[in-house]
C-alpha cells in the first residue's frame, strides 16, 4: 500500500480529524490534530494533559515546620470532634486511639503513626493557595426594635426551600440549591437588594435588632458572632441557612471603582470608608448578593460551633472546602502571619466551611472572638500550602 494511505488511516484509527492532502501534493511529514487523548500518534501534536488529583502522596518531610509545632491544642480538638467523627468509617478507627491515649508524651509520633499526609494540589499541579481569616465579632443588640437597635437579625425565612441535590444526583454531594416557590416554579431567593423591601413585611419574624448595619454585614461574613444585649446578658448567633447567591467582595468592588487602594481594602480600611460615605453605605452593601441567615446559641464554650457541629477551637479551627478535605481532618497549615514574612505553620483541624472557601488549596483561618482576632482576620490574605493527614488505611 502507498505510504500516504497507510498514513492516513493510522491516524484516523488513533481518533484523530485530518484533511487528507490533494493528489499532486506529497503526504505531509506532520499533521494537525485538535488535543484529545489519542493525539499521542499524531505527529508534531501534544495531547492534552490530563488534570493532576486534588491530593497527591507526600512525606512528614515535606511539611514545613513539622517538627517545631506543639500538636497538643490540635490532638485536644481532634478527639473533641471525635464525638461528631466516630460515627464515620473514615475516623472510627483513630478516634478510638485519640480516646484510649492516657499519656501525651510524644502525641508528634502518634499522628505520624494514625495518619499520612496528603499535599492538597490545584488541577494545574499548583500547591500554593490563598489563606484568609476570619473571626467571631462582637455586636450590640436587643430584643426589640428601639433607637439605636433598628437592624434586623434574621432565621431562616420560612418561603425559603432548600433541596439537596446529592438526594437526586449522588456525584452533586455538598451541594444545595436555594430558592422559593413562585406559581408552579423554583425561582432564585431574594438578594440582599431585593430583600430590603422584604423587611417591612417580616419585623415579626426578627430574632434580634443591632445598632449598626455594617458591623452585623461583617457578622454574616464571619458566619456568626456574639450579640452583647442592652439587658446585660450576652447570646451567640450562629449561621442556620443563606439565600443561595454567591459572595461577592465589596472590598473587591471598592477597589474596582478606584475608591481604595489594595493594600487599603481590609475590614478596618472599609469601615474608614463606610464612615466617610455614610450615603453610600447601602450601595456598597448591595455588592454583594448573599445573605446569611441565623439561629440563637448559648454564648458558652471555646467558640461557636463550625460546620462539623463542635465548638471552633481559637488558632486552630479551618474553614475548607469539603469537596477536597474531608470535614474533621487534620490539616498542616503552612502560610505566613497577616502582612508579615513571618512563617505560621501548625496543625490545625478542618471544621468548618465557607461562602467563599472554594478550591482544593483554599483555607479560612479562625483567630477567636473579640477586636484583637477581629484585626489579626481582616488583615489575612496570605499566600499559603495545605496537607491533609488521613488515616493510614484509607486512599483517596
Amino acid at each position: 500500500m502507498p505510504l500516504f494511505p497507510v498514513l492516513l488511516l493510522t491516524l484516523l484509527l488513533a481518533g484523530c480529524a485530518v484533511s487528507p492532502a490533494p493528489t499532486f501534493s506529497p503526504p505531509a511529514k506532520t499533521a494537525s490534530c485538535p488535543p484529545c487523548p489519542a493525539c499521542a500518534a499524531c505527529p508534531g501534536v501534544e495531547p492534552a494533559k490530563p488534570e493532576v488529583k486534588p491530593l497527591q502522596a507526600a512525606e512528614w518531610s515535606e511539611l514545613p515546620g513539622w517538627l517545631d509545632d506543639d500538636p497538643l491544642p490540635a490532638f485536644e480538638a481532634f478527639r473533641a470532634s471525635c464525638d461528631v467523627l466516630n460515627k464515620k468509617a473514615l475516623w472510627r478507627a483513630s478516634c478510638e486511639a485519640a480516646q484510649q491515649l492516657t499519656a501525651y508524651g510524644n502525641l508528634r509520633a502518634w499522628f505520624e503513626a494514625q495518619f499520612r499526609p496528603w499535599a492538597l494540589t490545584h488541577p494545574d499541579g499548583g500547591r500554593e493557595g490563598l489563606v484568609t481569616g476570619y473571626y467571631e465579632p462582637l455586636v450590640y443588640g436587643s430584643r426589640t426594635q428601639k433607637a439605636p437597635y433598628l437592624v434586623p437579625v434574621f432565621g431562616p425565612p420560612a418561603d425559603l426551600v432548600v433541596v439537596e441535590l446529592a438526594s437526586l444526583y449522588p456525584e452533586l454531594k455538598n451541594l444545595r440549591l436555594r430558592g422559593r416557590v413562585e406559581g408552579r416554579k423554583l425561582v432564585p431567593y431574594h438578594d440582599r437588594t431585593n430583600w430590603a423591601a422584604q423587611e417591612a413585611q417580616r419585623v415579626g419574624d426578627a430574632l434580634l435588632w443591632v445598632n449598626d448595619p455594617l458591623d452585623y454585614f461583617f457578622l454574616q461574613i464571619q458566619g456568626s458572632g456574639q450579640v452583647a444585649l442592652d439587658d446585660g446578658s450576652r447570646v451567640r448567633i450562629g449561621y442556620a441557612d443563606q439565600n443561595g447567591h454567591p459572595y461577592r467582595s465589596i472590598g473587591k468592588w471598592l477597589i474596582e471603582k478606584g475608591e481604595l487602594q489594595a493594600h487599603e481594602a481590609s475590614m478596618q480600611g472599609i469601615k474608614s470608608w463606610a464612615s466617610a460615605h455614610p450615603e453610600r453605605l447601602q450601595e456598597l452593601l448591595n455588592v454583594n448578593p448573599s445573605m446569611v441567615f441565623f439561629r440563637e446559641l448559648p454564648a458558652t464554650g471555646s467558640g461557636p460551633p463550625g460546620a462539623l457541629g463542635v465548638p471552633l477551637t481559637p488558632e486552630r479551627s479551618l474553614a475548607v472546602d469539603p469537596r477536597h478535605t474531608p470535614l474533621g481532618a487534620p490539616v498542616w497549615l503552612a502560610t505566613t502571619y497577616p502582612n508579615s514574612e513571618q512563617a505560621l505553620t501548625r496543625l490545625m483541624l478542618a471544621q468548618d466551611t465557607g461562602g467563599a472557601i472554594r478550591g482544593p488549596v483554599r483555607a479560612d483561618f479562625y483567630w477567636g472572638s473579640g477586636v484583637a482576632a477581629g484585626s489579626l482576620a481582616g488583615r489575612m490574605k496570605q499566600r499559603g500550602k495545605l496537607w491533609v493527614l488521613l488515616p493510614r488505611s484509607h486512599t483517596p
